[in-house]
């Protein structure tokens, strides 16, 4: 089979790239990626000399480009994205453009190809934030950043054509993913590297926001089980089971260091910060998925992770860039 990934040079496409080759002997795969701020080649250079892997540089909003990748193809899975919220507050149009607009145009070009199955992979965000309880599948969507709202437009175009147009679409929405090759702009690498280098660690607000953690190899797991599993037009929640606030993300990472709570520097809160996310995950566990990775393991081996590939992070992080980004107030 040959799949096309958009995005596979990116956190969770470079994870997800690499868990089909491994796992599927008859994966033939082509990654797309525009090669932005958090999508690295250097990611997937281990690929590199793979017979089944080829690496395309391109935009899928580009519909020229996109119709010369996914021709010939029998599943997308599209991981391009804005991934970063702050970004999508300083520039919100590019991540509109890019998490709604690219995905109509790769849905198009699916269309237009025969492509066999279209996976476009979400995020919790798109349900916006929920004090008590759990998202369901069926809940009423509301973003609250230009990135969420971006990302749920995506959602539902790549719906929209499974019920015009009859294209086989799936869609998974995800909890905050956590592990190796995650861009060091993000929580849990900005943290890690700015103590390797003995820098404070930005929180914001009281870091009474909680999120529930997904350890990227047990997200590509479910990815996978979907593709080749899930109902057509039905959307499948994903996550850990790993509620747990900010701050105490934060000591947990303090503390795999031996460093107290005088190395936080608590930070204005961001605009429109959701205070909870959570999903409900019974839909994607009835097919047959659970993760494999218990939070404390998963972070002890992401830390570790970043502490051995120095090379890696170190070019995409600017001497001092220590801080979460400007919101322009």
């Amino acid at each position: 089979m040959r799949f096309l990934v958009t995005g596979g040079a990116g956190f969770i496409g470079s994870n997800y790239v690499r868990h089909l080759l491994a796992t599927d002997p008859e994966a033939q795969v082509t990654n797309l990626d525009k090669l932005t701020y958090a999508g690295n080649r250097a990611s997937v250079a281990d690929l590199e000399g793979d017979p089944r892997y080829q690496f395309l540089q391109g935009d899928i909003c580009d519909p020229d480009q996109v119709a010369e990748a996914v021709a010939g193809h029998d599943v997308v899975v599209n991981f391009a994205a804005e991934t970063h919220v702050d970004r999508s507050i300083v520039e919100p149009l590019e991540a509109v453009r890019t998490n709604t607009v690219g995905v109509a145009t790769l849905a198009e070009a699916a269309r237009r190809a025969g492509v066999g199955r279209f996976l476009q992979v979400g995020t919790d965000e798109e349900y916006g934030t929920i004090s008590d309880g759990s998202f369901a599948e069926d809940d009423r969507l509301e973003p609250s950043s230009p990135y969420s709202a971006g990302k749920a437009g995506g959602s539902l175009v790549a719906l929209a054509y499974a019920a015009t147009h009859k294209l086989d679409v799936v869609v998974t929405r995800c909890t905050n993913n956590y592990g190796p090759y995650q861009f060091p702009e993000k929580v849990i690498p900005l943290f890690v590297t700015n103590l390797m280098d003995g820098h404070k660690v930005p929180l914001y607000g009281s870091g009474g926001n909680i999120r529930d953690w997904l350890y990227v190899l047990d997200h590509c797991s479910a990815i996978d089980l979907v593709l080749r599993r899930g109902q057509t037009g039905a959307i499948y929640n994903i996550g850990g089971g790993n509620e747990v606030t900010n701050l105490e993300l934060t000591r947990r990472i303090l503390a795999a260091f031996g460093a107290g709570e005088d190395r936080i520097e608590f930070v204005a809160d961001r605009p429109g910060h959701d205070w909870r996310y959570s999903l409900d995950t019974t839909r994607v566990r009835e097919l047959g998925w659970a993760p494999a990775h218990d939070f404390d393991q998963g972070l002890a081996e992401t830390i570790a992770w970043y502490r051995e590939h120095e090379d890696w992070w170190r070019p995409m992080k600017p001497a001092g860039a220590t801080r979460t980004l400007d919101h322009g107030r």
